[in-house]
């Protein structure tokens, strides 16, 4: 049976995407393959690797109408946010911009007894394994330098997000980068240590949890294969003394929120669906498995009538875990009232789903 990853949407909770893993000998003939164009690839012009990387940037810019959705589907951002192409235009062409400069040798002496210098020299593979959260603007930090320096790179983006992968190898084939030059590969996490270990690549890039870099690093022990880590571990919230306190703790709290990784669990379809989309609108991701665990529950009373109005009363709780800890618990009561007694349900509905981000917020907080 192939062995696949499966992106959970965080919206509705059914598979958006699903991808089948390269097995370790797939893994190893690319890694050659790779290795293999390196050399040709940095042997052409500085001028040419920066152009077509800037073409693959441009072409990034121009999927961006179907690129936003495809992020609200997978990791919950809303659309109003209109993606990522600014940001990521801007550390392109930033990149772009100071290639010539960085890449330059560092010359120390050039006299008749001695020439001293430094030289710049491609790592060679250069692995990328790029973050869910803001998908594109992270994946470029490495991908644009590395290309333009001459490294060849080899991306596996996170499990959460594979079509920004995959978009972003058809911009570079577009470009005209060979494939064997920006490679998207999906690989599980035993593949994935296993070509660490033996020292597939020149340089390993990870942003990602603390978890994760410790598997990473304990993978390279030993082969002395660089690596540049960016971990959960290293995101610290400075707040000045002058900043207004209130928006500085809110903004704090939802960057926090954005780097769980909630499962979802409620008594029926319509409650887990209610949960599935709150989360989505404060960007927190849900996943089939998790230590943390966010569970609702509503309780209504009997309908009450009183004259021409109907009531319903009753109370919705939410309960945060990690495993079978209780981390958190509140209840909140719900009431709602109409002339038709067939409208409460939907009612009790409406008002639940109106308020649910703000009782989750809240509930995590």
């Amino acid at each position: 049976m192939t062995k696949t990853i499966k992106c959970i949407s965080p919206i509705d909770g059914s598979v958006y995407a699903e991808r089948p893993v390269l097995s370790g000998e797939e893994a190893r003939t690319r890694v050659a393959a790779m290795r293999a164009a390196q050399k040709g690839w940095a042997a052409r012009a500085l001028s040419e690797r920066i152009e077509l990387v800037l073409k693959a940037a441009e072409k990034v810019g121009a999927m961006n109408d179907e690129i936003v959705p495809e992020l609200a589907w997978q990791m919950g951002r809303p659309v109003r946010y209109g993606g990522e192409f600014s940001g990521f235009n801007q550390r392109a062409r930033y990149m772009a911009e100071i290639a010539e400069r960085a890449l330059a040798p560092l010359e120390f002496e050039d006299s008749g007894d001695f020439k001293r210098y430094i030289a710049r020299e491609p790592q060679g593979i250069v692995f990328v394994v790029a973050p869910w959260n803001y998908p594109f603007m992270t994946a470029i930090n490495t991908i644009a330098p590395a290309l333009i320096a001459g490294n060849v790179v080899m991306l596996k983006h996170a499990s959460q997000t594979p079509l920004v992968g995959e978009r972003l190898a058809e911009a570079f084939k577009f470009a005209g980068v060979p494939e064997d030059v920006f490679c998207n590969v999906f690989l599980d996490h035993e593949t994935t240590s296993a070509l660490i270990a033996e020292r597939s690549f020149g340089f390993v890039n990870f942003t990602g949890s603390v978890k994760g870099g410790v598997e990473m690093e304990r993978a390279a022990a030993g082969t002395f294969t660089g690596m540049g880590l960016e971990l959960g571990g290293k995101d610290p919230g400075y707040v000045m003394e002058d900043a207004d306190l209130d928006a500085a703790v809110e903004t704090l709290i939802r960057n926090a929120l954005g780097s769980m990784k909630l499962q979802v669990q409620a008594e029926n379809n319509s409650l887990q669906a209610e949960i599935q989309q709150a989360l989505a609108t404060l960007g927190v991701p849900v996943v089939e498995q998790s230590n943390l665990k966010l569970s609702g529950e509503l309780d209504v009373a009997p309908v009450e009538q009183k004259q021409a109005w109907y009531w319903m009363r009753g109370s919705y709780e939410l309960v945060f875990r990690d495993g079978t800890k209780v981390l958190a618990k509140q209840r909140w009561p719900v009431k709602v009232s109409s002339t038709e007694v067939n409208l409460l349900q939907q009612r009790v509905r409406d008002e639940i789903n109106s308020k649910l981000p703000g009782y989750v917020f809240e509930l995590l907080s």
